[in-house]
């Protein structure tokens, strides 16, 4: 029988052997289809790019556009079309991603198919539709690609991160700062440990309770506003429909209605000027808000400040909506054909604009009433008629604020208490001073929309993710913290309590997830193997956490990925000759060190790679790593030792009983394996090797050599393993 059958789909949320990304891995068996490549299967290929001509833009192996289609051309097997075919349809939904691999296993028919998932729901969602859609083609049978391709979108505008939240996270990774979500929603973290900061969407963990609550309160924001001279509307809060109408003969005509706490402009009424205005703009205020205030009317322009830190980071101006009648539309068709079909107007965050729906705006209702139309009136031909004066702010003009406006919007959020703000003021010309044209800031909002400034109907799109990213990470400073992934057959439990042990020494807060249970600043809190993505994730939410280190097997790797992106130290104990993971079609040793050389590949180019030098598979892991390398060995004699110290690089090894930090010709004595308890008489041979190891980790990472000397002679593994019976096996 012709098919593709899954045999496994597991998700790998970190770097792993094939990705520094997340990534879907399937095993598929296509059976008799091993059989059936595409060039044999009648009219397969016309069928797959009719339905998909997109798959023209895909470069595969020839590198270049239409690589793909030749190979199918050619002859190319189901899993390799299946990893074209889920990319493609996730392009189409909107979530971009162009890793993809397809590797034969020494299963004849069974394939691996690995590809980029930025959202594991979704790309296994595409996955299965791709399936059916290879098999589709190749039985001759219809497949309906439009509708699968709107219920993937559908996922991707319901569990992907908002357009605002998600610049940010751009703008992150841009500056190569990691980012974990930490809810189905938009909460995420930026960095690890001690080092991170959170957002919510255009809200941080700067972002003050006290200050959200003043800008929701637009009386008492203005009040601030007023004590600290910056320009605002005259007005009041009202207590009824008759008191605003006094409150507005007070003021002078025309004035504003709207609602103390509403937002998004809804219920905001402008240019009342009559009492039936008035009133009627008073019921429609409170329906939206627990209370109204009525204040002068401001000629001019809508605009929208962002900003970020105290920074003007974006600003955009709106401009009043109308339509044009034909003599034949009604004013609500014409909403509909000339408002509404823009596509920047939707239901979804990913639509800067609103839908403008009749019912739902009494402003919209009023105004039309003020010129005398209903929605069911029929305008002549080229005539205009207005719509909406607010709302609509979708044209940047970010350069041409003037820069005392700029420092008035920044002096309204400082005064508010905002780190990010949306200020939003009425001005003729945003281009000369407020004071010049009676212009004035008429509201601050927290947590500020960011898709006007991204994706502007007229004027330049506005780095406004990169503005909050540089506000929260000053500098060089990358929200990173000191971590250390230990790997290896043997010994990477002892290794990484050693580590973690000399951190404390150092002062430094440290997690430690390993196959031993879950550790911070020596105390356990989780007695379980947590030498996995979940213990590791652990460790890297916890505030309190200044340093980080994880003991990671060849399993983990291979069924979950690393938990984090990058390192600072690398480390590699072993890979024993014996080393396979049959389950996992990993046969032998050399397959072993391909899954191992994940932890050398993500060392930071600023960071070091501990490598044994004893061990052929290791040690040739030196040229893959973008840091430095810092060999260890019990022997000093060994060539690649004296090689190393010949280019004036660093090694830690054993001359005489001594353990000897050098670097090249110079060489520190650190202390006797005699004195240490780890490598004391009686204890197995390899543990010499787990303390050179733990010894050069922490030499990368700084520590002193007094410390380290102090560490390695104090350090009672019993006092912190469980008995062995507790323990996993070697390579879990």
């Amino acid at each position: 029988m012709k098919n593709i059958e899954f045999l496994r789909i597991t998700s790998l949320r970190g770097p792993n052997i094939w990705t520094y990304r997340s990534a879907l891995e399937a095993w598929i068996d296509i059976g008799e289809l091993e059989d059936c490549p595409s060039n044999v299967i009648p009219g397969f290929n016309e069928r797959l790019t009719t339905w998909l001509p997109s798959l023209i833009e895909h470069r595969c192996s020839y590198g270049e556009r239409g690589g793909f289609v030749q190979r199918l051309k050619d002859g190319t097997w189901p899993g390799h079309i299946l990893e074209h075919v889920t990319l493609e349809l996730q392009n189409l939904a909107g979530l971009p991603g162009g890793f993809g691999k397809a590797r034969e296993t020494s299963k004849r028919g069974v394939y691996k198919v690995v590809v980029r998932a930025r959202h594991e729901q979704i790309t296994r969602a595409a996955l299965y539709a791709a399936r059916d859609l290879v098999m589709a083609a190749i039985e001759n049978k219809p497949f309906d690609v439009a509708s699968h391709v709107v219920t993937l979108r559908e996922m991707v505008d319901s569990l992907c991160l908002g357009p605002s939240t998600a610049c940010i996270v751009d703008a992150a990774d841009q500056r190569r700062i990691p980012s974990l979500r930490l809810s189905a929603g938009n909460l995420v973290q930026l960095g690890y440990g001690a080092r991170q900061r959170r957002i919510w969407t255009a809200e941080t963990d700067q972002t003050s309770a006290i200050a959200e609550s003043i800008s929701s309160d637009k009386d008492l924001t203005k009040s601030l506003l007023q004590s600290c001279g910056v320009p605002t509307p005259e007005g009041r809060i009202v207590e009824s429909a008759e008191d605003a109408w006094e409150a507005a003969e007070d003021i002078g005509l025309p004035v504003v209605v709207k609602p103390t706490d509403a937002n998004h402009g809804r219920g905001v009424f402008i240019d009342l000027n009559t009492r039936a205005e008035i009133e009627t703009a008073y019921a429609c205020a409170l329906e939206e808000g627990s209370g109204v205030i009525v204040e002068r009317f401001i000629r001019g322009n809508e605009h929208r400040l962002l900003i970020v830190g105290g920074k003007l980071a974006a600003a955009a101006r709106g401009e009043p909506l109308s339509v044009i009648g034909n003599g034949t539309s009604t004013i609500l068709e014409l909403i509909d054909s000339q408002l509404n079909s823009d596509p920047r107007r939707g239901e979804l965050e990913e639509h800067p604009l609103s839908p403008i729906i009749l019912e739902q705006e009494p402003t919209i209702q009023m105004e039309l009433e003020r010129q005398g139309y209903s929605s069911t009136s029929i305008p002549t031909a080229e005539k205009s008629v207005l719509i909406q004066r607010t709302g609509n702010v979708c044209i940047d003009v970010t350069a041409k604020v003037h820069p005392s406006v700029a420092a008035a919007a920044a002096l309204a959020a400082r005064i508010v208490g905002l780190d990010i703000a949306g200020v939003d003021l009425v001005a003729e010309d945003i281009s000369r001073p407020l004071d010049q044209q009676r212009g004035a800031i008429v509201e601050v909002n927290a947590g500020p929309g960011l898709l006007m400034h991204l994706k502007p109907a007229e004027g330049e799109a506005q780095p406004v993710g990169l503005a909050i990213v540089n506000h929260l990470f000053a500098g060089e400073e990358n929200g990173r913290i000191p971590i250390v992934g230990v790997t290896g057959t043997d010994g990477k439990t002892v290794v990484s309590h050693l580590i973690a042990r000399l951190l404390n020494l150092s002062g430094k807060h440290t997690g430690l997830a390993c196959s031993d249970g879950l550790y911070f600043n020596n105390q356990q809190v989780e007695k379980n193997n947590c030498a996995d993505w979940t213990g590791a994730h652990r460790v890297l939410l916890n505030r309190a956490v200044e340093a980080a280190v994880f003991e990671n097997g060849a399993k983990t790797i291979l069924s979950e990925g690393l938990a984090y992106d990058r390192c600072q130290v690398g480390v590699v104990t072993n890979i024993a000759l014996t080393d396979k993971l049959p389950d996992y079609y990993v046969d032998d040793a050399e397959q072993i060190a391909k899954v191992l050389r994940t932890q050398v590949d993500i060392v930071l180019p600023t960071g070091v790679a501990v490598l044994n030098a004893a061990d052929p598979l290791v040690s040739a892991f030196a040229e893959l790593c973008d840091g430095e390398v810092i060999f260890f060995c019990a022997e000093q004699s060994l060539p690649v030792i004296t090689q190393h110290l010949m280019q004036n690089k660093r090694a830690v090894f054993v001359r005489h009983g001594q353990i000897i930090l050098a670097t090249g010709k110079r060489e520190i004595e650190l202390a006797q394996i005699a004195t240490i308890p780890l490598t004391a008489d009686g204890q197995p041979s390899s543990r010499t090797e787990n303390v050179l190891a733990a010894v050069a980790a922490t030499w990368a990472l700084g520590i002193s050599v007094d410390l380290i000397r102090a560490g390695i002679e104090t350090f009672n593994l019993e006092l912190v393993r469980p008995p062995l019976n507790t323990r996993k096996t070697k390579l879990a």
